[in-house]
């Protein structure tokens, strides 16, 4: 199965297996010996390399949301992780070599976002100098006042 050729279809875990093993093989030059499989539980990162076991688990919201291109960057950037670790070199986010060979292989640095997340605010206005606050959290109005002008604040309703 060609990496290019690959549907967006939902795969299954023996797919996954092989494109891992094919993206291994391609960009690494080095085979790929373990596990790959799916993992609905991810939330919101795109995959985790498992450091005893040296398997690898993929979020399957990266194929269904973003496609295989997306994918294909996912397993490059855990294969990365893999490859460094099994070789003894620095396979952490942070270390040269992980950066360096994530660059090589072209594989994606972040995942775009996996779920929609929406913050909803909490709108305050002082009754002294009318300022509006808007915060994530409640505010106590009994115990907070205006930063500004020490009044007192009431919550007000505003769409953001």
């Amino acid at each position: 199965m060609s990496v290019s050729s690959v549907s967006v279809d939902l795969y299954s875990e023996k797919q996954l297996q092989q494109l891992v093993e094919e993206i291994s093989l391609r960009f690494f030059d080095k085979p790929f010996r373990h596990r790959a499989f799916f993992n609905r539980r991810l939330r919101t990162t795109g995959g985790r390399y498992h450091l005893q076991s040296h398997d690898i688990d993929f979020n399957p919201k990266v194929l269904e949301k973003h496609g295989m291109e997306e994918l294909i960057g996912v397993v490059k950037h855990e294969l990365c992780h893999y490859h460094l670790h099994l070789e003894k070199r620095g396979y952490q986010h942070k270390d040269r070599d992980f950066k360096e060979l994530l660059k090589q292989t072209g594989g994606s640095r972040y995942v775009q976002p996996l779920t929609e997340r929406k913050v909803s605010y909490h709108y305050y206005q002082c009754q002294d100098c009318g300022g509006m606050i808007r915060r994530q959290r409640r505010v106590n109005v009994s115990r907070y006042v205006c930063g500004s002008c020490r009044g007192r604040l009431v919550q007000v309703t505003k769409n953001d």
